[in-house]
C-alpha cells in the first residue's frame, strides 16, 4: 500500500457498487488490520460437532498467528482454549486431530484438565499459584451443529439472533448426527475477499463450473431480464415458477425455506432453501441423491439445496442425504486456506450407503475451479492497470452486501461508529 494512502481515506472514499481499492487485496498492511479487526473480534465458522465426536476428542485451528484447541469434554460439552502453555508459551496440541484425557504439554508436562484448569506443573515451589495459569478461554459457540469461535474478549452477542433464526432451517438435517465422510483443505493464491467475493454470486457458473452448473440454477442469483436470450429467460422462468412452489410445498412440510438476508448485521447471515435441476435431490451429477441414508428424520429426497451464509468466512450446504461445509482462513494476503467438509448420516457405510467419489465430486471439481478464479484475480489486483470496476446490479448485489459489510465493519473499529454510519450512508 503506498505510504501516502490510509485505510481510513480508502474506506472513506470506497465507491458503491464497485469492488475495493487494489490495496485492500494486495497490501500486507490492511492483510494485518484484517487479522485483527475481522478474523480476531467476529464470530468464525471453523468446524463441525462431527470434527469431535467422542469425549475428549480434540481438533486444532490456527488462524493467524493464533492456535486454538477446541475439544469435547467428558460431559459432552464444546470447550475452546488458546493452543498456548501457561508455562514459556509452547504449542500444547501439535496435531490437526486427536483425543485426550488431558491436555499435556510435551514441554515440561504442564497438565491442563479439560476445563483448562492447570492440574499439575512440578518444581514450582510451594509459592506457586496454579489458579493463575489457568489455559486463556477462547469463546465458542454450535448453531445447530455448526461450530463457531471468537478470539475476541467480548465477541458479538448477535449469534443468539443468527441461532434463533437459522436453527429451525438447519435442524431438520440433524448435523450432529452425521460424520465427517471427507474433508479437503485447497490453499487458494489470492486474497481472502476475492475468495468470498466470488462465493457471492454465480454470474461466472456457466462459464467455469460444468458440474455444479448440472444442478444448480445459476438464476438463484438473480439475472438480467434485458438481453437475455429467450431460450435462458424461459429457463429463468421455470426457475422462479419452481421456486415459488418448491417454497410452499416445503414449508408446508414443515422445511423452513424462504430467505432470511440479514448480512449487514455484526454476525451477518443468509439463508435459503433452493430447488435444483433435474431430480432436485443433491449436488451431484445426476441430480440425485448420493447417500442412501437420508438425514434426521427426513422422508424426502427432494428438498433442494438449503444455502447457508456467515459472515466473514463461511458457505454451506444442506440437502436431504448430504452436507457440505466451507470455510475460508486467511494466511497472508496472497493465500487462503478453504476447508472443506461432506457430511452423510452417521451411520452411513462408504461403498455400500455412498460412493465416496460420486459424493464429493462435483465440489472437488468446483473448488479447484474457482481457486483458479481467485487466482486470476488476484494477479489482476496487483497490476498498476487495475482500478476498481462495476458489479453486476442483477447478479452481484450479494457481492456488494459482502463488500459493504467488510467496509462497515473495518471503519468502525477504524473510523467509529458514526464516522462508519456516514461512509455506509454515501
Amino acid at each position: 500500500m503506498s505510504s501516502e494512502i490510509s485505510i481510513e481515506a480508502l474506506l472513506t472514499r470506497r465507491k458503491k457498487g464497485y469492488s475495493l481499492e487494489a490495496p485492500f487485496y494486495t497490501s500486507e498492511e490492511i492483510f494485518k488490520l484484517d487479522m485483527e479487526i475481522i478474523f480476531g473480534r467476529h464470530w468464525l465458522h471453523v468446524g463441525v460437532e462431527p470434527d469431535v465426536p467422542e469425549p475428549g476428542d480434540v481438533m486444532v485451528v490456527d488462524i493467524g498467528k493464533t492456535s486454538v484447541i477446541v475439544m469435547r469434554d467428558d460431559d459432552m460439552e464444546l470447550r475452546a482454549y488458546h493452543n498456548v502453555c501457561r508455562h514459556r508459551g509452547a504449542r500444547i496440541i501439535l496435531k490437526d486431530k486427536t483425543s485426550v484425557g488431558n491436555l499435556v504439554c510435551s514441554y515440561h508436562q504442564w497438565t491442563y484438565g479439560q476445563d483448562g484448569e492447570l492440574l499439575f506443573a512440578e518444581h514450582m515451589g510451594n509459592d506457586f499459584d496454579r489458579k493463575c495459569r489457568n489455559l486463556k478461554k477462547v469463546h465458542i459457540r454450535s448453531v445447530g451443529g455448526l461450530i463457531f469461535i471468537c478470539l475476541a474478549e467480548e465477541a458479538p452477542d448477535d449469534i443468539d439472533r443468527m441461532a434463533a433464526a437459522i436453527e429451525p432451517y438447519i435442524l431438520p438435517h440433524d448435523l450432529r448426527n452425521c460424520k465427517v465422510a471427507k474433508t479437503v483443505d485447497l490453499i487458494e493464491k489470492g486474497n481472502w475477499k476475492l475468495t468470498m467475493e466470488n462465493n457471492r454470486e454465480c454470474y461466472h457458473c456457466v462459464g467455469n463450473h460444468p458440474e455444479l452448473t448440472i444442478p444448480l440454477f445459476e438464476y438463484g442469483f438473480g439475472f438480467a431480464p434485458d438481453g437475455t436470450n429467450p431460450k435462458r429467460m424461459e429457463h429463468a422462468a421455470k426457475y422462479e415458477a419452481l421456486v415459488q412452489s418448491c417454497h410452499a410445498g416445503w414449508e408446508a412440510a414443515g422445511f423452513p425455506s424462504r430467505e432470511v438476508e440479514r448480512l449487514a448485521d455484526v454476525t451477518g447471515f443468509r439463508t435459503e432453501r433452493l430447488p435444483l435441476d433435474g431430480a432436485g435431490e443433491a449436488h451431484t451429477k445426476d441430480t440425485r441423491s448420493a447417500s442412501r441414508k437420508l438425514l434426521g428424520s427426513i422422508g424426502e429426497r427432494k428438498l433442494g439445496a438449503l444455502s447457508f451464509w456467515t459472515q466473514p468466512n463461511s458457505w454451506n450446504h444442506f440437502m436431504s442425504d448430504h452436507i457440505v461445509t466451507f470455510s475460508v482462513l486467511p494466511l497472508g494476503p496472497d493465500r487462503n486456506l478453504l476447508r472443506t467438509r461432506w457430511l452423510v448420516h452417521k451411520d452411513a457405510v462408504e461403498g455400500v450407503d455412498y460412493d465416496l467419489n460420486r459424493l464429493t465430486e462435483v465440489w472437488e471439481a468446483t473448488n479447484q475451479q474457482d481457486a483458479d478464479l481467485v487466482e486470476i484475480s488476484h494477479k489482476g489486483t496487483l497490476s498498476p492497470a487495475y482500478e476498481p470496476g462495476p458489479y453486476s446490479p442483477y447478479t452481484e448485489p450479494l457481492v456488494e452486501k459482502f463488500t459493504e459489510w467488510y467496509v462497515g465493519r473495518m471503519s468502525e473499529h477504524l473510523l467509529g461508529k458514526q464516522a462508519a454510519m456516514g461512509v455506509a450512508a454515501e
